[in-house]
């Protein structure tokens, strides 16, 4: 009989996870790395990146790069206000995604360290019965997020690129 694996639906805030272990650590997060960690063993239901699209051919490499990995990068565009400030949220976009899928998943993979989605973590956990686990650079997490999640992953070092 063939073992059934658990079934996840990984999602990233890739802005967040890209502003964080860059400030943290000056350095880029290693996707490879935290595909194998989030997706082993498991069957993967769904997996999304949500980016901001900019346009430049640097980003549609690294877009590309996710793709390759598995992931469904969801695109944004990138809005300049007319005050110089930037705006690019996907905030309501993963919490739809999370709770569409909550349904089909027996754990929920959560790369952020926004503490707005600590309600959502909850709602989750609590409502569906189904575990979240949060990747999140230490300093950059939201306590509220790490104690609203089933498991709390640091993003250090060995999630980092060379």
């Amino acid at each position: 009989m063939a073992e059934t694996k658990t079934k996840v639906v990984v999602l990233v805030d890739v802005q967040n996870i890209y502003y964080t272990t860059r400030q943290a650590y000056q350095r880029h997060f290693d996707y490879n790395k935290f595909w194998s960690l989030a997706t082993r063993d498991r069957d993967v239901v769904a997996a999304f990146a949500y980016a901001i699209d900019r346009g430049d051919a640097k980003q549609q490499q690294f877009q590309n790069i996710l793709r390759a990995i598995g992931f469904e990068v969801k695109l944004k565009p990138f809005i300049q206000r007319a005050d110089g400030s930037a705006k690019g949220d996907w905030d309501v976009g993963i919490t739809i995604d999370a709770l569409e899928y909550a349904r089909r998943a027996e754990v929920i993979v959560l790369a952020s360290g926004d503490g707005d989605f600590d309600l959502l973590a909850t709602a989750i956990t609590q409502d569906k019965g189904v575990p979240v686990e949060v990747y999140g650079v230490p300093q950059f997490t939201a306590a509220s997020l790490i104690k609203s999640a089933t498991r709390y992953v640091p993003i250090e070092r060995d999630l980092l690129l060379p």
